[in-house]
């Protein structure tokens, strides 16, 4: 994985609709222009999600803003997504990556490096949670522990789909590949309405007994979010990270920081 794995405590996994997923490579990448291409140099290839570095501060220690963004959760940190015109506070101990960067989890068969999944203005906890070398190449990578982000969702029929199309590929990509058995994910997602009053669905996936080997390995979670823009667009808000962790994130500051997901302007779509 890469920078962006999380920690969500997924309590509620494990129920009745708990089913395996079988991902298809490729068919949850999403809307076209969410690519791999839109991070740049700050965007870092890997077997995992790949994080930005930060980019310096425009003001105060959060680079998205100006005085004009404040967070909803007193104490926290704005992260602005203008592509998709969209808003959404972190704990004031995440990192906020450039507006331009993406994060995305790498097809570990592709050999020039094609994203599974991808999402873009993106936010990362502990961002060196864990650092390894496991293919002794030489260069040491860094994974972070949590990450969240918003991506477009091109070709959705409804939010459910959003929501359930999407989530399992966070855990797939950066937690179980090229495994698939061990990824689960709710059988239907769940009407969900944030503290502004944005509704849509969401659900919830997760792995057990990740057959993935290395000092960073471990199972992983995720939970999408999929909502329509001020344009009407389908989108979808994403949180993934690691699972059954020392310092895994508690699912109440998942829940925390999807309350905060808002419309923010109008999309610029580029």
């Amino acid at each position: 994985m890469v920078e962006g794995q999380s920690d969500a405590v997924v309590t509620e996994v494990g129920e009745k609709g708990e089913r395996v997923v079988e991902p298809e490579v490729g068919e949850a990448v999403g809307d076209k222009d969410d690519t791999a291409n839109g991070g740049g140099k700050d965007a870092k290839a890997s077997a995992s999600p790949s994080a930005p570095e930060p980019s310096p501060p425009a003001t105060g220690d959060n680079p998205r803003g100006g005085e004009e963004e404040q967070p909803t959760v007193k104490g926290w940190k704005v992260v602005v997504n203008p592509k998709w015109g969209t808003a959404f506070d972190v704990p004031a101990d995440w990192e906020v990556a450039s507006p331009k960067s993406s994060v995305f989890f790498e097809d570990e068969k592709s050999d020039d490096g094609k994203p599974l999944i991808i999402m873009s203005a993106p936010a990362f906890y502990k961002s060196k949670w864990c650092t390894s070398d496991d293919n002794k190449d030489g260069r040491t990578e860094s994974e972070s522990l949590a990450g969240a982000g918003t991506k477009g969702a091109d070709g959705a029929k409804n939010t459910d789909e959003v929501a359930l199309n999407q989530v399992a590929w966070w855990v797939y990509g950066g937690y179980t590949q090229p495994d698939k058995k061990s990824v689960k994910t709710e059988e239907k997602a769940k009407p969900y309405t944030t503290a502004s009053g944005v509704k849509g669905s969401v659900a919830w996936a997760w792995s057990e007994n990740t057959p993935d080997k290395g000092k960073c390995a471990s199972d992983g979670k995720a939970v999408t979010f999929g909502f329509k823009n001020s344009a009407g667009d389908f989108v979808a808000w994403s949180f993934f990270g690691a699972k059954g962790v020392k310092e895994e994130v508690p699912k109440e500051t998942i829940l925390k920081i999807l309350s905060t997901v808002r419309l923010h302007g109008e999309p610029t779509g580029g």
